[in-house]
């Protein structure tokens, strides 16, 4: 199948993308063919946020989106960032100690996976094809080394990999340039990467894993727009870094979770089992008494910020999104930045598109319209960050002096390092004052003596 443009991922910098050319292509009557495809069942399946999101990127690309029904409506009400001292303690810090960045004033609690669903709603109307349940599975090459498109991966394969009865061979899909927004370590751009070199001269990247719920919380301890961020304990106890977050949306939900720094090397840290430690938190489990779970899951996070970006541009190409690694750390959000690097992306190809036969291989006209984005800026201005927080040794807030370990340090040995009280279980072990809960196939970790389990709710 043929087509101008073809996108890798129906997230918020390739919906971006698909919707700005299509609206490019109204605004000169030009026709041009563009193609989605997801790897998950729908549109958002795969998108694992509940986030604060910042709109400047939908300003500019819908101006008009709450009248056209964005889901995008509990506002930010309140910050309150907590400094956690230990299992039962915390100060909360003053907004004057907070930096500006992570100040949410104009800012939403949305469902990024409604949000991914209404952009590929307004995408189809468009005239983009969206095609979800095909995974990208490899890249195509011209003989001159030039992107030519995906494949996508055969469908209908046993357990034992030989064909089933259902087997369906996978699709070919060309484009005269190609978008990759698979999200963070997505397989495709990773090959690109190495293929093209295009971390050349740049820092390595940072990673994190971020573990989220999404709770149904009884209405007297639902505040809507709150927004809770928190530091320090569980994390330090075990000599590693990250940090916590709890949004009131709507609907008396709340969507939290705990960011694990993948630079631990106490070969004890469980990144589940502190997020657990952390649910039992008195300023935490206050919102989840009562309350049900009713999803939950994982994924990485690219938090190497500006001095991590490869190079975006490659012949045939681009890489968008958390693909290359837009996220702003300081502000843990970086939809808005991944939305605009999709807009851009649209810009740079639909001006090359109309160069016909004279369009260049390599879209490296993107490079300088990305610099002169308010994005650009956005990471520029906090570049140094993520290195500061990976320094051997860093001060932190309240003057409070502890070790980080190098991202790129292996895991050490057992001896001399700190077990905590979750982080030292197995599967099957227990301790004084724990014990295993398990439901549907599921482990959880609870406090018999504060907290009783009820079908994934705290009482």
């Amino acid at each position: 199948m043929e087509f101008d443009v073809v996108i890798v991922g129906a997230g918020p910098a390739g919906l971006s993308a698909a919707c700005r050319l299509m609206q490019l292509a109204a605004e000169q009557e030009r026709e041009i063919t563009v193609c989605v495809v997801e790897k998950g069942s729908e549109v958002g399946a795969h998108i694992l946020s509940g986030a604060v999101f910042e709109p400047h990127a939908l300003n500019e690309l819908f101006p008009d989106w709450q009248e056209m029904g964005a889901p995008v409506k509990t506002a930010v009400t309140e910050d309150r960032f907590f400094y956690y001292t230990s299992a039962t303690g915390a100060a909360k810090l003053p907004n004057f100690l907070i930096p500006k960045p992570t100040h949410n004033e104009g800012n939403y609690i949305v469902s990024m996976g409604n949000v991914c669903r209404w952009l590929a709603e307004q995408a189809e109307e468009l005239g983009v094809e969206v095609y979800p349940g095909f995974a990208a599975a490899e890249v195509l090459y011209h003989e001159d080394g030039r992107v030519k498109g995906i494949a996508t991966g055969d469908m209908g394969i046993g357990a034992d990999g030989e064909q089933k009865g259902s087997y369906t061979p996978g699709m070919e899909l060309h484009a005269r340039y190609t978008l990759f927004a698979e999200g963070v370590r997505g397989h495709l751009g990773k090959q690109l990467i190495r293929k093209f070199d295009l971390d050349a001269g740049k820092t390595p990247q940072h990673y994190g894993i971020g573990l989220k719920e999404i709770w149904e919380i009884p209405p007297e301890q639902h505040a809507d727009g709150l927004v809770v961020h928190g530091m320090n304990w569980p994390l330090t106890a075990s000599g590693s870094s990250g940090g916590a977050f709890l949004y009131h949306a709507e609907n008396n939900q709340v969507y939290l979770g705990l960011i694990v720094d993948l630079n631990y090397s106490n070969p004890h840290v469980s990144p589940f089992e502190e997020f657990q430690r952390w649910k039992h938190h008195p300023e935490t489990s206050k919102y989840l008494k009562g309350g049900t779970r009713l999803t939950y899951g994982a994924r990485a996070i690219a938090k190497g910020g500006l001095n991590s970006l490869p190079k975006m541009h490659f012949p045939g190409g681009l890489l968008i999104g958390c693909d290359a690694g837009t996220l702003n750390s300081v502000k843990i959000k970086g939809n808005h930045t991944a939305m605009k690097s999709g807009m851009i992306a649209a810009e740079t190809v639909f001006e090359a598109l109309g160069q016909g036969d004279g369009a260049p291989a390599d879209l490296a006209a993107f490079e300088p319209r990305w610099e002169d984005s308010w994005a650009y800026r956005e990471l520029y201005q906090t570049r140094n960050f993520s290195g500061f927080m990976m320094m051997e040794r860093r001060l932190g807030f309240l003057v409070f002096l502890r070790k980080c370990h190098p991202q790129l340090q292996t895991v050490g040995p057992v001896s001399g390092c700190t077990k905590t009280r979750a982080g030292s279980l197995r599967m099957n072990d227990t301790l004084p004052g724990y014990h295993q809960v398990y439901l549907s196939g599921r482990n959880s970790l609870y406090t018999p003596d504060r907290i009783s389990v009820d079908d994934f709710s705290i009482k």
